[in-house]
Formats: structure tokens, sequence, C-alpha cells
């Protein structure tokens, strides 16, 4: 029976670590997804761009003053460019697929990646003639 080298092991492995990390679940993001959007702002000093205001909110002048405040912060966090911009960007990044696309290319990763390490195991012959060694008796 054929049994993985220390190399192809550590192949699996990685490709398995890889798939449960960017694996999404039903109703959230990622964890790389939640990895970056906290590597961006680890203190979570900047701020998000706020909602529209809802209906009937708009006839309080100190929720419009509040709201306007927070939205005017931001723009011009947005405005300074570069590494700034890319940072609030990042903070609310989510994964880049719906979750069943994203789910169905990481599981042909894996069916993948486990086909080839296979494959690539089955090279190992004797003579050139593309079959394997006969097994040595004892």
């Amino acid at each position: 029976m054929w049994q993985p080298n220390n190399l192809q092991w550590w192949a699996l492995v990685i490709v398995a670590l890889f798939i449960v990390f960017v694996w999404p679940p039903a109703e959230d993001r990622s964890l790389a997804a939640k990895f970056v959007n906290w590597a961006v702002d680890p203190w979570n000093q900047l701020p998000v761009l706020p909602e529209q205001l809802g209906f009937g909110i708009g006839d309080d002048p100190d929720a419009v003053a509040e709201h306007d405040a927070a939205v005017q912060h931001y723009d011009e966090l947005y405005q300074r460019g570069g590494w700034t911009r890319r940072r609030l960007e990042l903070k609310v990044a989510t994964d880049p697929f719906n979750t069943s696309t994203e789910r169905q290319l990481l599981v042909a990763l894996g069916v993948l990646s486990a086909f080839l390490v296979w494959r690539f195991a089955g090279r190992k012959t004797s003579g050139g003639n593309g079959r394997p060694s006969p097994p040595r008796a004892v």
C-alpha cells in the first residue's frame, strides 16, 4: 500500500490548513478575511463609513450632526490615499466570492492536491519500463 513520504505529507498538511483558513462559514467571513480585517487595524482606531440615516432620523439635528462628523472624518482619511485608503478598504473587506462558490473552489483545490500528490508518488519505477518494481523476496 502506498504511503506518502515526508514532503508529500507536508504538502497535504499545508493545503488542508489553507482550506481551513479560507473556508467561509455560513453567515460570516472566513478566518483569512477576519485576520486581514484585524491586521490592518488591530487597535480598532480607523473609522468605518456609517450607514445612511434612516427615515425619520433626519429630523433630529444632533443625529444628523453626529452622522455628518463621522462621514467627514472617514472622507478626510480616505482622501489621504495610499496606505490609509487601503487600510480603510481592507478593514471592511469580505470574502472575494459568495460562500457556495468559494467552498466549491476550495473542495476542488483539496481534491486536485490529493490527486497530484498521489500521482507523483507513483513515479518511483525500476528499469524505466513504467512499471513499479516487483516486491522483494525475503
